[in-house]
């Protein structure tokens, strides 16, 4: 019986079962390889001579809340053909390692679910061995993702603490998979995707970014036949800054302290969608009375909503009419902040107008961003650089439900 559970439940195919001992919440099996998996580890001949045996202990899969330990009774071996002296070598273990390949998956499996502090609790093991594990895992299958078939990719910067700052990220818009990490946000974070990218860089159909100087240089110096696409989840957040900077202005030019309580807390209503806020709710008598007595508010607000027209036109060509009046609109409204959003909409003019050619967005990064937050929350930070980059990198295989 314990030869079947060896088999089965341990993977020992080709071992004998010579005896267990128990010591507390340990179990340990002795077994030895059967003859058939005598071989030569260096010329893999058969023709060999045994010279004794040590024993090589392994830790194996836990049976229930004990711990159990494999004492695998390894020959000695003198091979007749290549003349070499050597242990025999074990297929269920890596050599130097203190633990089977079924444990390396079991602690793998569980690190996907658990916090690698909670994993080593579980096993009795230290949270360092757990880590090393799930480390080599993540470098074997997540160090260097396949670059084929990338046609529409999206790159966007996150702050991650003060002690890694700013990463740069590029994801497969079709896949989700994070296939680049690069330290800051510049130009030259993107150098190490390049070079991966190779001669792969006419495959580039897309590329979805913000407004960022040093990306759209990057992209259009190593892309240059690739179609740069400003996200609009950006243009509009920028335009909201100009909004709210507007504000600002207002209130601080305001004498009346009647006036200034009017424009007093309603930031948030300005950015809200309309929408969002009721007719009969005090919220929106508030913004109405505020846009009543402030005119450029009130004209760089209802700018701020016809800005998200743009993406709503019937093609490309009716949109190019639509972005070139709301330009000279701004531009003629004498606005400060409208007029130099103006000059932003017109530098950028072609990357928001490409979204009608490529309709893409960098909105799939907003998701990662999202799921880094909760590895960093989860992990309470992480000392290893190299570690955290490879756990983004498997993120697109991560799942979270609510749970509450």
């Amino acid at each position: 019986m314990l030869t079947s559970v060896l088999y089965h439940a341990y993977g020992l195919a080709g071992y004998d079962y010579i005896r267990t001992e128990y010591c507390g919440n340990t179990i340990n099996f002795h077994v030895r390889p059967r003859k058939k998996l005598i071989r030569c580890p260096a010329c893999l001949g058969r023709s060999v001579i045994l010279r004794g045996s040590s024993i090589r202990r392994l830790r194996g899969l836990p049976l229930g809340i004990k711990s159990t330990w494999l004492h695998v009774h390894v020959p000695r071996i003198q091979c007749l053909q290549c003349g070499s002296v050597r242990r025999v070598s074990l297929k269920i273990a890596s050599p130097r390692c203190s633990y089977t390949h079924a444990f390396a998956r079991y602690v793998v499996s569980l690190a996907q679910a658990m916090t690698l502090i909670d994993v080593a609790r579980l096993l009795g093991i230290g949270w360092d061995l757990v880590k090393s594990i799930f480390k080599q895992y993540l470098h074997h299958h997540y160090s260097s993702p396949s670059l084929a078939g990338l046609e529409y990719i999206a790159i966007d910067e996150k702050y991650t603490g003060r002690k890694h700052g700013f990463i740069t990220l590029v994801i497969d818009l079709g896949s989700a998979r994070v296939v680049y990490v690069g330290a800051g946000k510049q130009a030259e974070a993107l150098d190490g995707f390049w070079k991966r990218l190779g001669r792969r860089k006419s495959s580039i159909k897309a590329v979805a970014a913000d407004m960022s100087p040093a990306y759209r240089s990057a992209v259009l110096e190593h892309l240059p036949s690739a179609a740069l696409v400003f996200d609009r989840f950006h243009v509009v957040k920028l335009m909201n800054e100009r909004l709210t900077d507007i504000r600002r202005e207002l209130y601080h030019e305001l004498t009346s302290q009647h006036d200034k309580s009017i424009l007093k807390g309603t930031r948030w209503m300005l950015l809200k969608n309309p929408q969002s806020i009721g007719e009969q709710t005090s919220d929106h008598e508030r913004l109405e009375l505020a846009l009543q007595a402030n005119r450029p508010l009130a004209v760089a607000y209802y700018m701020k909503e016809d800005l998200r027209q743009i993406w709503q036109q019937t093609d490309k060509v009716t949109a190019t009419v639509f972005l070139d009046d709301w330009i000279n609109r701004a531009q003629a409204s004498a606005i400060k902040g409208l007029k130099k959003m103006a000059k932003t909409l017109e530098k950028h003019r072609e990357g928001i107008l490409n979204w009608y050619d490529h309709p893409i967005s960098t909105g799939p990064l907003e998701g990662i961003n999202n799921k880094i937050d909760t590895l960093k929350r989860q992990a309470y930070g992480y000392r290893d650089m190299e570690f955290f980059e490879l756990r983004i990198k498997a993120l697109h295989n991560s799942k979270y439900a609510l749970t509450g």
